[in-house]
């Protein structure tokens, strides 16, 4: 039964969002039907499709009540806008439903666990925004809640943890045929940890471990956990609140952090034994993974920063975006990342230039516009190494985003002070590279509204939003001294019809 809630909000986009020009929008990057978007939910596989769900306020390009908004997908890349999948409906998520996760039932159903927020008064009189777990069965279009809901609740937690940051539940299904699912909390000393739960059914949960705690070391509250074995080892997801800065793996605020270790399901479960942060860039938050049907671990991720949402464009009909999707690895205890291999199906035009000497600034035949995938390898030339190399793209008389590396500090910069982007915010990041005799590969996706990079076959990634008119579609070359440069770039193409 579908709610009023609901449809007003299907009415909504259905009225609005098809009067949104293409053009507007990313070529190939999810965005809102209309509306407010944040964090991805329920990436999962259904019925031989990509499903993604996404937090959603259709009615304002502001946070507000927290719907689901839905897509699917053939191949990751081009997505199709369907009608938005949850609304605050009921007692127990009137004041929205947020983030949470989706699994393929036995029977062909879809299920969806999410987690509800209703508001409830102290003893004390003080509001306070307490947080279950949830669950909605449908089709791949309408999804009826459960109505024994919620499916976890504050009994279901360590005696001491929170029932108001207890949430944001990612779901999947094991070859022992029994539902899993992580779940973040705050502990009794103020910071983060991801409980552990299982299920015969997706319905009726039990609590087996927590799987680790922050200890008030990487942040506070712990969000948007994901759990996972990947080449060997497990890998763990988290996106904590109130991060410190450190050096320049860890910057202040929002972050990402990547948990690799051991685990033992039967012993010790989970044991870290490197961390690191997940994107090195501007924007990127809450990211989500599944297992595509030929074994691959994809994963896709909120290109925003919660520090910077109020720079938004003015008169924009959609606010929010996600990365492009990803494929995972790990190679010697760190996670690798590159554009899934279905984008390189639209690549189209390949331009190719080789040992290029650079210096001054420098464009090449070719080598412009703002829908592309282009790797760029600089390396030194003779025995001398180049102080600095920069990469300006999306860029006119006045407008430019720039990547610098700088070998002699094994850093790499994003730069997006004249990016477009209309208010006094944070606008360059630095992070560290491997150092190899001067030597960096940087592959670039552009799309129209973002920028992503990936440094020497995707050992790490940088992610940023740019707001960039679209006619500024210039791409120069500079180094500091003289580098050797190789360029290969395609243009992305992506017809109307499929």
């Amino acid at each position: 039964m579908i709610s009023n809630a609901l449809q007003k909000a299907r009415d909504f986009e259905a009225q609005y969002g098809p009067h949104i020009p293409d053009e507007e929008r990313p070529a190939f990057h999810v965005t809102p039907t209309i509306g407010w978007m944040n964090d991805p939910n329920g990436f999962s596989v259904y019925k031989g499709e990509y499903h993604l769900f996404y937090q959603y306020h259709p009615y304002s390009n502001e946070w507000g009540p927290m719907h689901w908004g839905h897509v699917k997908s053939r191949d990751l890349i081009r997505w199709e806008h369907l009608p938005a999948a949850l609304a605050p409906d009921q007692p127990y998520d009137a004041s929205g439903c947020f983030s949470g996760g989706a699994a393929e039932l036995p029977n062909g159903k879809q299920l969806l666990m999410y987690t509800g927020v209703q508001r409830r008064r102290d003893p004390d009189g003080f509001l306070h925004d307490v947080q279950t777990q949830c669950a909605a069965i449908g089709d791949g279009i309408n999804y009826e809640k459960f109505a024994a809901n919620p499916v976890l609740d504050e009994k279901d937690i360590p005696q001491g943890w929170s029932a108001i940051d207890f949430r944001d539940p990612k779901v999947w299904r094991e070859t022992d045929g029994n539902y899993y699912a992580v779940v973040g909390d705050r502990t009794d000393d103020g910071s983060g940890a991801i409980l552990l739960y299982r299920s015969a059914d997706g319905l009726r949960w039990e609590y087996i471990r927590t799987l680790d705690r922050c200890h008030n070391q990487y942040g506070k509250m712990w969000e948007c956990p994901d759990f996972f074995a990947l080449d060997g080892k497990q890998v763990l997801f988290t996106s904590p609140q109130e991060m410190m800065p450190v050096g320049l793996e860890f910057h202040a605020g929002n972050g990402t952090l990547c948990l690799i270790g051991d685990y033992d399901p039967a012993g010790k479960g989970f044991c870290r034994q490197y961390v690191q942060a997940i994107d090195y860039g501007l924007d990127f938050y809450a990211p989500q993974t599944l297992l595509t049907p030929d074994g691959r671990r994809v994963m896709i991720a909120w290109m925003q920063n919660w520090s910077t949402v109020g720079a938004k464009p003015n008169r924009c009909r959609w606010f929010g975006q996600t990365t492009v999707p990803r494929e995972l690895s790990v190679k010697e205890g760190r996670l690798y990342q590159q554009p899934v291999r279905e984008l390189e199906k639209y690549r189209s035009g390949r331009v190719v230039h080789r040992n290029i000497p650079v210096s001054g600034e420098v464009n090449l035949p070719g080598i412009q516009g703002r829908t592309l995938d282009m790797t760029i390898t600089v390396r030194p030339t003779g025995g001398e190494s180049y102080r600095w190399f920069r990469i300006r793209v999306a860029k006119d008389g006045v407008h430019e985003t720039i990547i610098r590396y700088r070998p002699d500090q094994g850093t790499v910069k994003l730069d997006r002070v004249r990016s477009g982007l209309p208010h006094d915010i944070v606008h360059t990041r630095s992070f560290l590279v491997r150092n190899r005799q001067g030597e960096i590969k940087l592959r670039i996706v552009l799309d129209r509204f973002s920028l992503e990079v990936f440094v020497n076959d995707g050992e790490q990634a940088a992610s940023a939003v740019i707001y960039t008119p679209q006619e500024a579609d210039a791409i120069t070359f500079e180094a500091g001294s003289t580098a050797l440069m190789d360029v290969e770039k395609y243009d992305l193409v992506f017809d109307k019809e499929e």
